[in-house]
């Protein structure tokens, strides 16, 4: 059953629908679920009605982080989708339609822009993934297959199938996923390759936003750290994450003594300062590259560009460069 009538302000009043749920869509949670097909109700009204017990699995009520399973039948309850209210602006949408790097009937990679975040939420309304559901419609399961900072650049990987956004988060588990960053440090490194192994605990500010700081009580964290070249006052570094906690290239770095250039949060004041003059507006940490086995066993290699605004701040300070160390 499957009904709809427009509303008199433009919104949409969508009837009791029932759902099979098939190999794609299971081992989801049913918020996630819900939440891409009702899209335009706000997440407060989604996690209501699954409180009210409005939302049924299998004929039973079931609490928000329920995990589907092939073979479930979900009623969905008769709701107002306001679709065009909520639609990303179409601007932002086709510019970064412009940054895909790869695409195929299983997984999207795109060169994710610095200060666009992944996904909404806290004040933001609109991430890559709502912009590119938005760009996509026909892809219901569209899924980020990891995540990177708001201000960090690079290659960012969203699945397109449920099956594939498994198989991707299983190869993450098992560390079969090279991730490669480029990032610009303070001061002249001197430490030759770094293995930072240093376990990264969370904390959360009033403000609600996360700190992070490395302690024992945290998660394992490793970071290989390889110097690319030096500038003197700064360094630019290959780091590759063997983990992906939250700021970990940003908070290991700062561990070794030399944070990255243009972080507001864990970065050193005076350098950033020094660097804003000479035209950094930014996090200096770009998601270079990222590699992978596909189902059939073939490495997928993809490579984002460095963004032009970090290439004219390399050349800005590359007189005092010494020779490239690789």
């Amino acid at each position: 059953m499957n009904t709809s009538t427009a509303s008199h302000n433009g919104g949409q009043h969508v009837g009791v629908r029932k759902v099979c749920i098939d190999s794609e869509m299971a081992d989801q949670r049913i918020d996630n679920f819900l939440r891409r097909e009702l899209p335009g109700v706000p997440k407060s009204r989604v996690y209501r009605i699954l409180r009210r017990g409005e939302v049924r699995v299998n004929g039973g009520r079931v609490k928000a982080e329920y995990r589907l399973i092939e073979g479930d039948e979900v009623r969905i309850p008769p709701v107002r989708m306001d679709a065009a209210s909520d639609a990303p602006p179409l601007g932002p949408t086709a510019a970064l339609e412009k940054q895909v790097l790869f695409e195929d009937k299983r997984i999207l990679v795109i060169n994710k822009p610095s200060g666009l975040a992944v996904h909404g939420g806290s004040g933001i309304s609109f991430g890559a993934i709502e912009l590119l559901r938005a760009a996509r419609p026909e892809c219901r399961d569209l899924s980020l297959a990891h995540r990177l900072d708001r201000e960090t650049s690079g290659c960012l990987v969203l699945a397109k199938k449920r099956s594939a956004l498994r198989e991707l988060h299983e190869r993450f588990r098992k560390g079969t996923v090279e991730k490669n960053y480029m990032a610009l440090v303070s001061g002249d490194w001197q430490l030759g390759d770094e293995y930072v192994d240093a376990p990264l605990l969370v904390q959360n500010r009033r403000n609600g936003e996360r700190h992070v700081i490395v302690d024992s009580a945290g998660k394992a964290a490793r970071t290989s750290m390889r110097l690319s070249r030096t500038f003197g006052q700064f360094s630019l570094m290959q780091c590759q994450p063997k983990t992906g906690r939250t700021h970990q290239i940003r908070v290991h770095a700062l561990h070794t003594g030399h944070p990255i250039v243009g972080d507001e949060r864990y970065g050193m004041p005076e350098t950033n300062a020094m660097a804003k003059k000479l035209g950094l507006k930014r996090l200096f940490l770009h998601a270079q590259s990222i590699a992978f086995p596909d189902d059939s066993g073939n490495e997928l290699h993809f490579t984002a560009p460095l963004p032009d605004d970090l290439d004219r701040f390399l050349n800005r300070i590359r007189g005092g460069g010494r020779k490239r160390r690789i």
